[in-house]
Order: structure tokens, then C-alpha cells, then sequence
């Protein structure tokens, strides 16, 4: 039954708001009164200011840090209570990266896993029981005796909070090992876990409330029984470091400050990796007895890999001087990374290309999984600024054996890192060893010499250990030594029969004469309870290289023992370039002709008759990056404080492979046309993007305007790509690019063509385009001259092809170097060009230097040249190996096709000599593309030189003029001369000028490049005039051939000059044409 409210029972205020209000108004009060406390102290104290600042400072810095953890963990716990409806939004395009995504998004081969989600969120507050219980009455005990100071130590709240641990993916992989099952688990662990702890004794409170947790996490099950539960064992570990985010209370609370707070979590996260991260493992028996727990724990390496940090190059300028008007250069040194193991390299002072020549060997476990970090810092006085990282999966290395690259940085924007990298494989037996010793002579490496091999140790347990004292046990370590390492166990406390279950592992250099130094002590490190010296020649006679068994320890009481398994392992590189075939001598070399082989595994082999590049030589693409235009750009240029509206000054930036270009600037344009081609020489590493920047141009600043990238790997894979992408991080713009992946072509017969249609696509802003690729492999030299004083050279060699130069390593103190590196080069007219290449010692003096003509490739089979090359300039019997290989490079979307010309049954008549090739050219850029300017295709016939114009006595002139419709443009092609006449004893240095009559300013006078001492040049240079095609047509063009005699003199010796009025020409149709020279007096 309903009940009526009575008069008073009204909403109204209750009896004790007024007291509620009071006591607020109070405790507000009392803050406030508390928070200027801090002030009055410092007053009493007669404290400056000062002081009262930089509490404040400390204050807002915590505040700042605080917030932005809880911030984190707000947004964390966000996505983990609706994973699903943040995937969907991120697919409906809205602002979420996707790094905030779970990894089954990202990845196909991660699957989903919300039945483990719903079991561990049921099993939770069963887990929190079990860490109540855990650490209050284990380790709270443990902690308390550790010290007399924290006797009243006491977790006073315990508890794991609502927000279970998530597995945001698992992946499996099989294949592996079929003993084991191997997952890894993408885990994220936002919780809300709060945990209290209290000193009572010193008034002391502190604690955790919240934590971001986020990482791979490997579980091996192994080994697989035939009993239950089926699974001997789990193994746990993160590959690579996970993230780790603390949010603390009480006065842990200084924690957060910053500076301490970076601080804090990175020794917290240094203890877990000291835990769990490779090569540390957490093993966790499911049956008893389990057999070889150290070895499950610490399995042998999957392999070694040797990273050889050669060099940079085109490092960012971080020293700048005078605020910055002055650019300095900078003090790189890097830092190589694997899991827990880092190497720090030397600082290069005051470079921008640096060069470091260091050795690193790394233990590598898992395959795929564990990955290379480098990353290149400036050293500075205060803090040391990033210049750049790259990281490469060891699954990489493995496929290749050795691999040897230039590797872009990422996060940098420019810069290249030089890396050799070479898989070592793990053998069981000695037969390799000496091949192995003699290829490591011939390594300079530092700071450590290469190894040899590696041992790994199993301490296992020992029996029988002296007492410290009668009736007292010691409390065991041992320590193990190989050279100048040394390696600690842990302690096992109150026992003189202790199990370790330890595992070490130790480099070798020469393992034939080595020893390892076992010495057991107490934990003070000043007792000493045995040792034991074993020389590891045992090993190399011992079955499997592995010797597992008791060790009698001397300096002990007489039944104290020590078992211990040995396992050696010989460190070889598997690859092509060390394989024991011998090659043929060279042409002219006895049979018992030797040399010095440095990397070989071999004895001294004879010397090859042919280069030895590696599988990757001569597989790079040119990348061909047209910027078109943009459009809808930002107006940023706005005036009297945005009241009137203006547009922007757009430049684009376009950055490839280590490489960057920037177009020219378009003035006030907020749909700008650059029309500007980039050429980049890439290969196929993984994680390469084009990128590309718009900028305004101001004279302070210039303004962003967005930014847009293409994965290279989809350019490589489909050949072309011609789109208008979105501009990134701003409100609207897009671009247009078109880039194309061009495969060098070993067929000469396609040069000339080539050269054709780069000359009627080529842009007036852009470089010349490259016809053809020079990839040039540096093997070795040999017999180099010594330097004075009959000492052996540092050889380095400089190669270069027009103003492209590149330089190899130096090879140290050696007559016969070996350098096995590559080098690339655009070429843009190979039938002029030339490789200079210059073989300096490291002070400079030269040792013999090198000229090969590009047309000797374009007559050799395959367009290869791989045998020994004379030096000149050298030693009688200088030499250098080269494999030089030149490749054509045919455009397929230059808008040029190539078609024959008809046969004598299709027309009436048949040009005279057979039938010749056509180039047709669509007005849309396009082949045979649809559009309204289709029935304007243009047809441009390729003559020959058997041509049937009768040749003149000065010679011709091969000029192609045509009219672009679209671009509204008059456009001249000045390809090439032949047989010219030297109007004097000296052979001439001609060029071409051009200009349209009338012009009385001379402001249409255009004119090429000079081409030293030929009677034949090639130009293949394109000149184009702005102006209507009725105008054009009322022009004559004059072009003369001039001699450049001298640049002392203004007056240009004329060789000839050809006269062509453009009305009686059709300017449509784009003919490549000679034309006879005249007198200069004539005109006709």
C-alpha cells in the first residue's frame, strides 16, 4: 500500500548539514593553513626565498609527473574494459594510434584470447589472497631479519585490486622443436593494485597504488613427458624489455618528481631483467626430480652473432655555436643493444660521418624473437641528444649468414649506419677450430679480440664443504674465472653441501690454452672453502666437447667435491665466403703463388680470379619519386592578427633510405605545383617508408602543413603507384606523388632509347634522370706499394663517378687488403662517363689509382666486367679485384611508349633502311591513356645516324622541338653533334647555345653544359619557354655551336649554327632531327 509523504517530509536540509558545512569550511582552512606551513618554516629558519622556490618548483614538477600517470592509467584501463569498441573506432579512422591497439589488430598471426582473460579474471581475487599471504608471511619475515633497522618493517594493506592482468594476444609457433610448445603472450597489466607497507619505528609510510605493466612474455613448455601433467616444466621470460609505469604513495611519493621518476622505474625495471628478461630465465618445475634444471634454465645459444660497428655517415649536426647561427658537427658514439646486453662504443670527436671499427659478440637464444638495437647519441657536457636508432630481428641474420648493409636510422631523418653482421654457428666438435683460429688472426677487432668458441658452464652442487668453524656452516658462493672475467654464483646459506643450479657462460679466444679458476668461498669472500683449476684442452678430446662429472677440490677438506658439466663450443661462420673450396689463381699467378686471406677460414688460399660479392650485390632498385602537386593546403600567412585571411608559401621535403630532398617554394599557393623527380638507390630492408613534409616558408619559422608516408615494401611489390594522399596531423591537403621502382636491365641495346625518354619527361626543376645503376663490388687489392721505410700500408679506396664519391674501410697495415664492400651509382649518360677510383694509404700518400670508361661495360657481355684491374700510377704488379656491372634503367610509366613502325604490307611505303622503332608520347603522361588530349597523341621518330640527310661539311646538330599543350610550353631537346670541325690544331670543348628571334634583351638565350675535346658530343639537355603557341610560332630558333676557348676571353669561336623558323614547323609532332651546320654569316 502506497504511503503518503506528511508536510514535512519535504526535501529540505537534514539536520547535520549545517554541521557537515562547518566541519568542510574547517578542514578547507586547515589546508590552506598547512599549505603555507612550508613558507613560515623557512621563515623561522631564516631560509632565503630561494629555497621557498624550489620546493614550489619540486612541487609543480610532482604534480605534473602525478598527473600524468594517473592520466595513464585512466586511458589504459579505458581500453582494456572495451577492447572492442576501441578497435572499432580506430577502424572508423578516429584518433587512435596504433600502438594503443591490443597486438591481434596489428598482427595476423596473434590470436585473441578472452577465454584466458575470463578465466584469470575469475581466478584474480584468488591470486590477491595468495600475494596477501605470500607477503605478509614470507617476505614480510625475510625483510625484517635482513636488519635490525627494520624490525617493526609491516605490510599494513595488501590488495591486487579489481583489474586482473589481460592477454591482448597469443602466438604460437610451431615448427620449432617438437619437444617443446612455445607461446608468446602479449600481456597488459593496468591494475589498480594497492599495497601499503609502514616502519614503525621510524613513522615511515609508504606504497603502490596503481601500475601500468606491458610486454611479450615467452612461455616455453618443456620438456613434454609421457606422464602427467604432460608438461615437465615452465619457462618464462620477456624477450625485450617490457614498459613499466608506478604510481606511488606516502613517501615514495618523492619518487614521482621528476628526474627521479625516470630514475626510479628504470632500477626497478633493471631488477626484472635481471629476472626475467633473455638471457635470464624463470623456471618453474611442475614434477619433482626434474633432470637438467640449470640447463632449462640456461639453455646453450642458439647461435652468436658478431656485429662489426663499421661507420656513419650524414649524421645530424647537434654542436651549434653562437645560438645556433653557427652549425658545428657533432660527437657521435653508439650504443648496441641486445636484451640485457649493451656495449657502449668510443666517442669520434667533433664528425658527422664517423668511423669506429668495433666488434661485438651477442648470445642470441630466441629465433625470430630477439632483435638488434643501435642507437647514436652526441656525447654532451649536460645530456647526451638522440641521433637516430635502428633495430633488425636476428631471424634476418640467420637467413643471410653475413649480412653487410647501410642501414637508414629511424627517428632522425637522415643518417646511415654501417653494420656487418655475421651468424656464428655453435659446433660440437674441434675439427673447424683451427680454420676458425687462423680466420681470427686475420680479424681487426676491437676492443676484444673475435672468439674462438664458448663455454658454457653448469655449476651444479658440491659435497662435503669445510666448516667456518666447528659446528658452524658456511654459507657457500663460487667464483669462476676465464682470463680476466669472472663470474659469482649465489649463496647458499647455512649448508656445506649447497646446490647452486647455476649456469655462466665465457668467450674464449684460443681454448686450446686456457684455463677456468673455480675457487669456492664463504660469503664474506675471505674464506675460502677449495678451488679447482681445469684446462679447458680437456674439452677438446672429450666426447661432444662436453666433460659433466665430479671435481675433486684442492686447497679442502677431503671429500670436498664439486660437480660441474663443461660444454664447449667451436664458433664458425657458415657462409659462403669461408668455404673451403679453393678458387683458380689468377691469370699469370703460380700455382704456389699465395696470399695473406684475411676473413678466410681457410690456409692461405690462392688468390681468386674472380670478385666474391654476396647474394645481395646488384639487387638494389631505384626508386623514382615524381612530386606532382597538392591542393586544399592551410592558408598560414594571415595578417593584422588573422583578421584578413592569406594562403602559404609551400616546400616539400621528401626523405628515402638515409637520403632527404627538398622541392623549391611556391609562392603564396595554397594548391602548389612542384613537378620536381628524386632518384634514391634502395634495397630491400625491412621498415622503410617515403616520407613526405610540407612546410610553409616564413622568414622566422616555417609553418608545418602535414606530413604523409608510403611503406617502400608496397612500391617494391607493385612497381608503380600514382596517388593523391592525406595529409597526416592537419585539417585538410593532400598530395600527389607517382613513384615508380625501376630494375636495372643488363641490355645495351636499350640505352639509347632511355636516354630519348628521359629527355622528354625530365622536368625543368629536376636533375638530369639516370639512365643506368653502376654497382660496383670492392674486393681486394693486392702487391700495393709500402710506404717509406718499407712498412706495410693502411690502404683505402675512393671511388667516384661525376661528383658522387664514396670511400671503403681501411684495411690495416697490409700490402694485399681485403675490403668486400659495395657501392652504388646513378649514372646519367654512360657512354661519357667514367669510374675514377683512388687507392690511398690512411696518410694520404697514393697507391695507385684506377680509370675505367662506362663504355667498356656497355660492351661486355651482360654489361659485367669481374677480373683484376691494373693500377696505375702503383707498384709493377699493382692490382685491384672489381666486379663492376652496369644495369639500363626502363621507365614503364614514363608516358613514352615504344612501338614499330609499319611494315611495307600495312603502307604504300617504307622508310628507307627497314623498319624503325617509334616512341609515342600521351599528352596525359599516360601510354595510351583515355582523356581529352588522346587525339593529340604526338609521335616522335627515333632516327638513326645512317639517317638520309646528306652530311655537311661542319657537321650536324640533333635537336627535337616540339610544343607541350598542356603545360603551354616550347620545349627543345638538345641531344647530340657529329663530326664537327676542329677549326684548329686543338680538338675543341663545344657547346650549344639557343635563342628565339626576335628578342632584343637577350632574355630567351639559353645554352649547355661544355663537353671537353670531342668532334661527337652528347648534351641530351632539355630547355623549355613559357609562352602562348601563337607566339611560338611567330619565333625562329637559333642554335649555334660554339668552341669554349678560354674562360679569360668573352668572344666564343663558332663551329656552326642552325637557323629554323618554328612557323613552318609542326610543332605537335615530337621528331628527334639532324640538322646540317652552317656558316655562322649564314642564315638559312
Amino acid at each position: 500500500m502506497e504511503q503518503r509523504e506528511g508536510p514535512g517530509s519535504g526535501p529540505g536540509p537534514g539536520p547535520g548539514s549545517g554541521s557537515g558545512e562547518a566541519l568542510a569550511a574547517l578542514a578547507a582552512f586547515g589546508k590552506l593553513l598547512l599549505s603555507l606551513a612550508p613558507v613560515y618554516v623557512a621563515g623561522r629558519l631564516g631560509l632565503s626565498l630561494g629555497f621557498v622556490l624550489l620546493g614550489l618548483a619540486l612541487y609543480a614538477g610532482w604534480r605534473a609527473a602525478r598527473r600524468a600517470k594517473e592520466r595513464s592509467l585512466r586511458a589504459a584501463r579505458r581500453l582494456l574494459q572495451d577492447e572492442e569498441r576501441h578497435v572499432s573506432a580506430a577502424a572508423a579512422g578516429l584518433c587512435l594510434s596504433a600502438r594503443e591497439l591490443p597486438a591481434w589488430v596489428s598482427f595476423p598471426d596473434v590470436e585473441k584470447a578472452e577465454w584466458l582473460n575470463k578465466i584469470l579474471a575469475q581466478a584474480w581475487p584468488f591470486f590477491g589472497q595468495y600475494m596477501e599471504k605470500l607477503l605478509v608471511e614470507n617476505i614480510a619475515p625475510m625483510i625484517r631479519a635482513s636488519n635490525t633497522h627494520l624490525q617493526t618493517f609491516a605490510f599494513t594493506k595488501v590488495d591486487m585490486g579489481e583489474k586482473p592482468l589481460r592477454v591482448m594476444g597469443v602466438n604460437v609457433h610451431t615448427g620449432q622443436n617438437k619437444k617443446q610448445i612455445l607461446l608468446d603472450l602479449t600481456i597488459s597489466y593496468v591494475g589498480d593494485v594497492h599495497i601499503d607497507v609502514e616502519v614503525k619505528k621510524f613513522f615511515c609510510k609508504a606504497g603502490v597504488k596503481g601500475m601500468q605493466l606491458h610486454g611479450v612474455l615467452r612461455v616455453i613448455l618443456e620438456p613434454l613427458i609421457g606422464d602427467m601433467p604432460i608438461v615437465g616444466a615452465l619457462t618464462m621470460f620477456f624477450i625485450r624489455r617490457p614498459t613499466l609505469d608506478i604510481n606511488w604513495t606516502g613517501m615514495t611519493n618523492l619518487l614521482d618528481i621528476p628526474g627521479l621518476s625516470s630514475l626510479s622505474d628504470s632500477m626497478i625495471m633493471d631488477s626484472i631483467a635481471a629476472f626475467l628478461v633473455l638471457p635470464n630465465r624463470l623456471l618453474v618445475p611442475l614434477v619433482p626430480n626434474l633432470h637438467d634444471v640449470a640447463q632449462l634454465r640456461s639453455p646453450l645459444p642458439r647461435g652468436i652473432v658478431r656485429v662489426h660497428l663499421r661507420e656513419a655517415r650524414d649524421l645530424q649536426s647537434k654542436d651549434k655555436y653562437v645560438k645556433g647561427l653557427i652549425e658545428g658537427k657533432s660527437d657521435p658514439y653508439a650504443l648496441v643493444r641486445v636484451g640485457t646486453q649493451v656495449f657502449t662504443s668510443q666517442v669520434i670527436d667533433e664528425s658527422l660521418n664517423p668511423a669506429w671499427n668495433e666488434t661485438y659478440e651477442f648470445v642470441v637464444h630466441e629465433v625470430p624473437g630477439q632483435e638488434l638495437e643501435v642507437e647514436v647519441f652526441d656525447k654532451d657536457p649536460d645530456q647526451d641528444d638522440f641521433l637516430g636508432r635502428m633495430k633488425l630481428d636476428f631471424g634476418e641474420v640467420l637467413k643471410a649468414r653475413v649480412l653487410e648493409e647501410w642501414f637508414p636510422l629511424q627517428d632522425s631523418g637522415r643518417g646511415q649506419l654501417h653494420l656487418r653482421l655475421e651468424w656464428l654457428t655453435l659446433l660440437s666438435d674441434a675439427s673447424k677450430l683451427e680454420q676458425v683460429l687462423q680466420r681470427n688472426r686475420g680479424i681487426s677487432s676491437k676492443p676484444e679480440a673475435p672468439s674462438a668458441a664458448i663455454l658454457v658452464v653448469y655449476l651444479d652442487r658440491a659435497q662435503e664443504l669445510p666448516l667456518k668453524k666447528p659446528g658452524k656452516e658456511p654459507n657457500p658462493m663460487v667464483q669462476l674465472s676465464v682470463q680476466d672475467v669472472t663470474r659469482e654464483s649465489r649463496v647458499v646459506y647455512n649448508t656445506s653441501s649447497p646446490v647452486w643450479d647455476d649456469a655462466f657462460r665465457f668467450f674464449l679466444q684460443d681454448p686450446a690454452n686456457q684455463d677456468i679458476d673455480i675457487q669456492v668461498k664463504d660469503d664474506t669472500r675471505q674464506t675460502s672453502l677449495g678451488s679447482l683449476s681445469v684446462r679447458l684442452s680437456r674439452l677438446l678430446s672429450a666426447q661432444d666437447l662436453t666433460l659433466d662429472q665430479w671435481f675433486q677440490l684442492e686447497n679442502s677438506g677431503p671429500g670436498s667435491r664439486i660437480y660441474m658439466k663443461l660444454v664447449m663450443r667451436i664458433l664458425y661462420l657458415d657462409a659462403p665466403e669461408v668455404c673451403n673450396t679453393p678458387r683458380p689463381c689468377a691469370p699469370g699467378q703460380l700455382d704456389g703463388e699465395t696470399s695473406t686471406f684475411a676473413g678466410s677460414s681457410v690456409d692461405m688460399p690462392p688468390r681468386p680470379s674472380q670478385a666474391s660479392p654476396d647474394a645481395q650485390f646488384g639487387t638494389e632498385n631505384v626508386i623514382r619519386i615524381h612530386l606532382l602537386e597538392a591542393e586544399n593546403l592551410i592558408a598560414k600567412d594571415n595578417f593584422m592578427g588573422g583578421m584578413i585571411r592569406g594562403k602559404s608559401d609551400p616546400y616539400a621535403k621528401v626523405r628515402l633510405g638515409g637520403q632527404s630532398f627538398r622541392s623549391h617554394v611556391v609562392k603564396e599557393e595554397l594548391s602548389p605545383r612542384w613537378n620536381e623527380v628524386y632518384e634514391v638507390v634502395v634495397n630491400e630492408i625491412p621498415g622503410q617508408e617515403v616520407e613526405f613534409e610540407i612546410y610553409d616558408k616564413d622568414i622566422d619559422k616555417d609553418d608545418f602543413l602535414g606530413r604523409c608516408k608510403i611503406a617502400l615494401k608496397r612500391v617494391l611489390s607493385s612497381r608503380f603507384i600514382d596517388e593523391w594522399l592525406p595529409l597526416e596531423d592537419v585539417k585538410s591537403g593532400r598530395l600527389h606523388v607517382r613513384l615508380e621502382c625501376l630494375a636495372p636491365t643488363p641490355n645495351s641495346a636499350e640505352l639509347e632509347q632511355v636516354l630519348m625518354v628521359n629527355s622528354l619527361t625530365q622536368t625543368q626543376r629536376s636533375a638530369e634522370l639516370s639512365s643506368a645503376l653502376l654497382s660496383v663490388f670492392l674486393d681486394r687489392a693486392a702487391d700495393l706499394p709500402l710506404r717509406k721505410g718499407s712498412k706495410p700500408p693502411s690502404p683505402y679506396v675512393s671511388l667516384s663517378v661525376r661528383n658522387v664519391s664514396y670511400k671503403s674501410k681501411t684495411a690495416t697495415s697490409t700490402s694485399d687488403p681485403i675490403w668486400d664492400e659495395g657501392f652504388s651509382f646513378l649514372v646519367k649518360r654512360p657512354h661519357v662517363e667514367s669510374l675514377e677510383l683512388q687507392v690511398k694509404d690512411e696518410g694520404g700518400q697514393g697507391l695507385g689509382s684506377l680509370s675505367l670508361p662506362l663504355t667498356q661495360l656497355l660492351a661486355a657481355e651482360m654489361l659485367t666486367l669481374d677480373r683484376w684491374f691494373p693500377l696505375s700510377r702503383a707498384g709493377p704488379g699493382s692490382q685491384v679485384l672489381l666486379r663492376v656491372q652496369l644495369g639500363i634503367l626502363v621507365s614503364q610509366h614514363s608516358g613514352v611508349e615504344l612501338r614499330s613502325a609499319p611494315s611495307a604490307g600495312e603502307e604504300a611505303e617504307s622508310p628507307p633502311g627497314g623498319s624503325e622503332p617509334e616512341l609515342y608520347v600521351g599528352e596525359d603522361g599516360e601510354p595510351g591513356a583515355a582523356g581529352p588530349a588522346q587525339e593529340l597523341r604526338q609521335r616522335l621518330t627515333h632516327v638513326d645516324s645512317n639517317s638520309e640527310l646528306v652530311e655537311g661539311p661542319l657537321g650536324q646538330l640533333q635537336l627535337t622541338v616540339w610544343y607541350h599543350m598542356d603545360e603551354r610550353k616550347l620545349v627543345v631537346i638538345v641531344h647530340s653533334c657529329r663530326k664537327l670541325r676542329a677549326s684548329s690544331k686543338d680538338i675543341p670543348d663545344p657547346y650549344v647555345s639557343l635563342i628565339l628571334l626576335p628578342d632584343k634583351n637577350r632574355v630567351t638565350k639559353r645554352k649547355t653544359t661544355v663537353r671537353k675535346r670531342t668532334l661527337n658530343p652528347e648534351f641530351n639537355e632539355r630547355f623549355e619557354w613559357e609562352l602562348p603557341l601563337e607566339e611560338a610560332t611567330r619565333r625562329k630558333l637559333e642554335a649555334c655551336v660554339k668552341n669554349s676557348v678560354s674562360f679569360m676571353s668573352r668572344e666564343k669561336e663558332p663551329l656552326g649554327k642552325v637557323h629554323l623558323d618554328l612557323s613552318q614547323m609542326d610543332l605537335a609532332q615530337v621528331k628527334a632531327q639532324w640538322h646540317n651546320l652552317k656558316e655562322n654569316r649564314s642564315s638559312s
